[in-house]
């Protein structure tokens, strides 16, 4: 399969105190569409960092990134946010969810981004697909954690990416309700084919995925 994927010798450096800290040294990996991989390593190894830069929420010191085929830092920020929108989901620890919107309106989001005309039917039915239709008008401070992942899920997987980028997914989760948010992701991903690129340091979730790779100071060493 081809590669959705690429990172050719990504660097990041930033200044700090005066001199330059490396947070990432030429790191060149691929994924293939519909493949699922982790990115482990101890905290402060790089990993949020470089999931930044794999989506072109960051700029690199050096090196770059083929999303889609496309040399994602050949284009400017508005051009980046809309390949993102166009190919990717994401999900995070924080769930990232409007606190003024319903668990629909936050779905169907994205959709409105796009100038989707069935959004509300596209988002219900994403609602659906969590287990959460009856609880669809719910402003996310009356959901619980789990309910408020699964909400972030369905926003992400709504856009049908063809990638989607997980920040410590089960990161705020209690070990029971983290199971079933892993579950849910790998149930949908193999439903819709999308590419999984996973930060995290659930062993149990690094585990589920077909391939992984650890960063240790800057470096992958290992995947």
């Amino acid at each position: 399969m081809s590669a959705i994927v690429q990172a050719i010798g990504l660097g990041k450096q930033v200044s700090s105190g005066g001199s330059k800290l490396t947070i990432l040294h030429e790191v060149s990996f691929s994924a293939s569409e519909g493949e699922s991989v982790a990115i482990v390593g101890a905290s402060g190894s790089g990993k949020s960092t470089l999931l930044g830069l794999l989506a072109g929420l960051d700029v690199p010191s050096s090196g770059t990134v083929m999303l889609g085929g496309q040399d994602i830092f050949l284009l400017d920020e508005d051009g980046r946010a809309r390949l993102r929108a166009e190919l990717a989901g994401f999900v995070f620890q924080s769930f990232q969810l409007m606190p003024a919107l319903s668990a629909l309106e936050n779905v169907m989001l994205p959709l409105e981004l796009k100038g989707v005309k069935d959004a509300k039917s596209r988002a219900m039915e994403s609602l659906v697909a969590v287990g959460l239709a009856d609880r669809s008008h719910h402003l996310p401070r009356h959901l619980s954690g789990g309910e408020q992942q699964r909400v972030a899920l369905a926003r992400a997987f709504v856009v049908q990416p063809k990638i989607l980028f997980a920040d410590e997914p089960t990161g705020n989760l209690d070990a029971d309700t983290a199971s079933q948010v892993i579950d849910l992701m790998f149930e949908l991903n193999s439903l819709k084919g999308a590419t999984l690129l996973l930060v995290t340091h659930d062993e149990v979730l690094a585990r589920r995925c077909g391939r992984q790779f650890c960063l240790s100071g800057g470096k992958v060493v290992q995947g």
